[in-house]
């Protein structure tokens, strides 16, 4: 049941993605430039919730725009009703509902979905990933000066040593196609789905990546924070990648030279 009402959710989330692209919404600014939220992320969010508290009302709930619902439960739904939502707001078709369930602290459940292009993606604990119900799995480069990579930048930018643009450059300069889509979740979704090889990003919240690590690891990937350890969606870095070049990437992200 928890597996259906997850689905359920998603695409009720997804419809009104639909209903609202465009056409006219409001849109606002959170904290920050460019971190918008608008009507249709609103709405999708309220469609999500009416669907989770019809089957399990008692479930604890973060969501990107609410924030925490604290209940007494062993499960958790972990929301981001727009993943790209600046995406969204141009009309640009790079966007997803993306929706995570721990049990216990351990990601069980993961589902992200973009109607725009008719991709669903699911992935259960112990049981793979598909797309549209078809298996996927991680590509099989074996160097990082081979691969096409995705990642991200935060709108507040980070002023760091080997910091998003000083990686970003090294890699470009040594030819590296390097993508940045907008959407976390779908980054990390066609990682899994092997079209891209890795994925790194320097600041992610726990809704942006809930359902999509669980994805690439279930699709036979890597996913760690950026010392190579154990990944956590609660902590901001990503490292995800197919394992073959995983290692390789970690090192470069850490001020490590591109290639041999």
């Amino acid at each position: 049941m928890l597996k259906q009402t997850l689905i359920k959710a998603t695409e009720a989330g997804a419809a009104q993605l639909q209903h609202f692209f465009n056409g006219q919404f409001t849109i606002s600014n959170k904290e920050g430039v460019n971190n918008l939220v608008t009507e249709a992320d609103h709405a999708a969010e309220k469609a999500i919730f009416e669907v989770i508290r019809q089957d399990f009302p008692d479930h604890f709930i973060l969501s990107e725009e609410t924030g925490e619902i604290i209940q007494d439960s062993s499960y958790k739904w972990i929301i981001d009703p727009i993943d790209g939502t600046v995406n969204f707001a141009n009309g640009i078709p790079i966007c997803c509902v993306s929706i995570g369930i721990e049990q216990d602290g351990e990601m069980i459940l993961g589902a992200v979905y973009n109607p725009f292009i008719n991709e669903f993606y699911f992935a259960q604990k112990g049981f793979g990933a598909t797309l549209n119900d078809k298996k996927i799995q991680v590509s099989d480069k074996t160097e990082v000066i081979k691969s096409c990579l995705v990642t991200g930048f935060p709108y507040t930018y980070l002023d760091m040593e080997n910091g998003p643009l000083q990686v970003f450059e090294k890699l470009i300069r040594k030819g590296v196609p390097v993508r940045r889509l907008g959407s976390a979740a779908i980054d990390l979704c066609w990682v899994a789905a092997g079209r891209f090889d890795g994925f790194y990003e320097h600041k992610l919240q726990a809704w942006d990546s809930a359902a999509g690590f669980l994805m690439v690891e279930e699709a036979g990937g890597k996913v760690t924070d950026f010392k190579g350890d154990h990944y956590s969606p609660y902590q901001p870095h990503i490292i995800a990648t197919n394992g073959k070049i995983h290692d390789e990437l970690v090192a470069i992200v850490n001020g490590g030279p591109v290639g041999k």
